[in-house]
């Protein structure tokens, strides 16, 4: 199958199951909120060495949110033990800090629910208001006053969809992939969590040789090693691999986002190849073929 001159490679994407919040950050300002939202989603690129993935999801006009400010949404995800954790820390240390900002669930409807109780921190002085019909805690704090709902609607998801764009020098192949992560952006439910939303040090689980190491440079995907490595999966003429990696709330945003991102980057020039990675049934049980996909 070629798109714009682009070939794309007959396989799957493999992809494994995780458990997802969704946070809405407001603050006076969009800038404001995203600040926040940035410093909540730190750390969080990948479950092989981070303690959550996180990201944002987009950003929400006063129209969409529970107190009419501006916001942005944000999604963690990992195992549901750990999902609590990671919400309660990442709100209290870089939401509940930041200036103008409060927070509000991002899945009502959900039938599962975390506690997050940070209104202790208001030393006794914290009480409670509805806001937007949703029942929220007051915290005083320096600047005024805090907002935020205490209890947050998590999901079963997917996480570790992906793609690789493969291109003939490594600027045209990031710009594909930046093109591919702008398109991603507006399609909801769904992240990308890396930096920029681009993997640029891809992996494989295990090593080959050390032994202590969870997961090792993707050595079949190393345009360097193509020469040295027999079952290279760099194409003749491709000097630069990026991947990209996608969490969503279900398999139908990701397969969309999937699409949308790998449309996208076969329509910039330099860009020659796309593929996925997968291995073999071994990380998850979701499989995303490229060409059913597209």
């Amino acid at each position: 199958m070629e798109i714009n001159g682009v070939q794309i490679d007959d396989t799957y994407a493999e992809a494994f199951p995780t458990w997802i919040a969704r946070v809405i950050i407001t603050a006076v300002t969009e800038e404001w909120a995203y600040r926040s939202a940035v410093e909540a989603t730190g750390f969080a690129t990948s479950a092989i060495g981070c303690p959550c993935e996180a990201g944002i999801e987009g950003f929400l006009s006063g129209d969409e949110t529970p107190d009419g400010r501006p916001g942005v949404a944000v999604l963690f995800c990992t195992g549901k033990k750990k999902l609590k954790e990671q919400v309660v820390e990442r709100l209290a240390e870089c939401v509940l800090t930041a200036p103008t900002t409060a927070v509000f669930d991002g899945l009502p409807d959900a039938p599962e629910k975390i506690q997050v109780k940070l209104h202790f921190f208001g030393d006794g002085y914290e009480y409670q208001k509805e806001v937007g019909g949703r029942k929220c805690w007051v915290i005083p704090v320096m600047e005024g006053e805090y907002i935020g709902e205490e209890e947050f609607g998590i999901v079963k998801g997917v996480a570790g969809g992906n793609f690789f764009v493969m291109g003939e020098n490594q600027m045209a192949t990031l710009i594909g992939a930046q093109a591919a992560v702008d398109a991603i952006s507006a399609v909801c439910g769904v992240i990308t969590s890396f930096p920029g939303g681009i993997v640029a040090a891809g992996s494989k689980v295990k090593s080959n040789k050390y032994k202590f190491m969870p997961a090792s440079t993707n050595e079949k995907y190393c345009p360097t090693l193509r020469e040295k490595v027999p079952d290279s999966k760099v194409p003749a003429g491709i000097f630069a691999v990026y991947e990209i990696v996608i969490d969503g709330l279900d398999e139908d945003c990701v397969k969309e986002a999937m699409a949308e991102g790998i449309r996208a980057a076969s329509l910039v020039p330099g860009v020659k190849f796309i593929t996925a990675g997968n291995f073999g049934g071994t990380l998850g049980p979701y499989k995303f073929e490229l060409h059913k996909i597209l």
